[in-house]
């Protein structure tokens, strides 16, 4: 006789019986009674009732479900731990060459309204905890921070061009190190730079590079171990450091500046050096076109003198600069007068327009 949990049934050997709620090992049952309690019987003493013989129990209880066996479910074997990409160091790599990147997300729009992508890069076998930040009066303000893996480049932010007055100075500090290897100790450093951010306006500053398949303005951090510009000077270095240009410059040659007769003669110095703080990232191209720039700069502010002597100091150098500036005066400026400059002042390094 086949007993399942739910079946009404009658004792064979005693009056009385009821529902069967569950079963105890092989042979015995649980069966509630009328009044809910639970009896445990012998399941050979049982019969199963039905029709008019079908026994009445307690109203308030209602048939509950058998709990199911619980299946043991085998465990699950244990997952291979991902295996860590595994840096491909470089000879070259055991010297730390740090980057900011800068790059257009629409180059055909860099003089008008394209936002731009910021980058670091970590041209090393070192991996770098790093922090990127900009000045905010007497304060940082950090823009990015995080960990750097070996020979890799990380984006860490969008920007518009109403976010350039913040990027005039930035200022980035890291710390390099290695894992499970040894490796040769590299200070910690802090280097602030300061960004030229009319760059940003000019597409000609964005160039090929190393590091992007799209042109980028590359900013260095550090070059072969060196930073570009430590930030961690103290007072005595800075008060030492003032005193000996003072010594340098009282022991070297002065110039003796002269007044003319025929009026005041204007200076423009056009070496790259006199123009921008930081030449980095700008290609010989990219130089003269600056320095050629401001001097179309001074002779459109100075066209309505007439008379007015402007010197120009390009340096002898390869000549290229003045090559361009006088190619410039013969078809350009055709209606002004321009010679050699005085070469006792000057030597072959500068040329002197006269407004007409």
């Amino acid at each position: 006789m086949n007993i399942k949990v739910g079946d009404k049934v009658r004792f064979l050997n005693t009056t009385g019986g009821g529902i069967v709620r569950s079963f105890r090992g092989k042979d015995q049952v649980l069966v509630e009674d009328e009044d809910g309690f639970d009896i445990p019987a012998l399941i050979r003493e049982c019969v199963v009732v039905g029709g008019e013989n079908e026994m009445q129990v307690h109203s308030s209880n209602r048939p509950r479900v058998q709990p199911q066996p619980q299946v043991q479910q085998p465990m699950p074997k244990p997952q291979p731990k991902p295996e860590e990409v595994k840096v491909e160091e470089t000879a070259e790599g055991e010297r730390l060459n740090i980057y900011l990147a800068y790059l257009p997300m629409e180059p055909s729009k860099v003089m008008q309204d394209s936002a731009y992508e910021a980058y670091f890069v970590n041209d090393s076998n070192y991996y770098l905890f790093f922090n990127y930040m900009y000045r905010n009066n007497n304060s940082w303000i950090s823009r990015y921070n995080g960990l750097i893996e070996p020979n890799t480049k990380i984006f860490m932010e969008e920007f518009g061009k109403e976010d350039l007055n913040d990027l005039e100075r930035v200022c980035v500090q890291l710390i390099a190190f290695k894992k499970d290897k040894p490796y040769s100790l590299k200070n910690s450093i802090s280097v602030e730079l300061r960004l030229d951010t009319v760059k940003f306006y000019k597409q000609h500053c964005f160039m090929e590079n190393d590091f992007f398949e799209e042109e980028a303005m590359v900013y260095p951090i550090v070059r072969n171990d060196v930073p570009e510009k430590e930030l961690l000077v103290s007072a005595a270095e800075l008060k030492e450091a003032m005193y000996q240009k003072a010594r340098e410059d009282r022991h070297a040659p002065q110039t003796i500046v002269k007044k003319k007769s025929d009026g005041a003669v204007l200076e423009v110095d056009l070496h790259i050096t006199e123009l921008l703080d930081n030449t980095n990232g700008l290609s010989n191209a990219d130089m003269l076109t600056y320095q050629l720039d401001k001097f179309h700069e001074i002779l459109g502010k100075y066209a309505g003198h007439k008379g007015q002597k402007i010197v120009f100091i390009h340096g002898k150098g390869d000549g290229v600069l003045r090559t361009a500036i006088e190619k410039e005066l013969k078809t350009r400026y055709k209606q002004h007068y321009y010679q050699d400059a005085s070469f006792r002042e000057y030597g072959f390094g500068a040329t002197m327009v006269t407004i007409k």
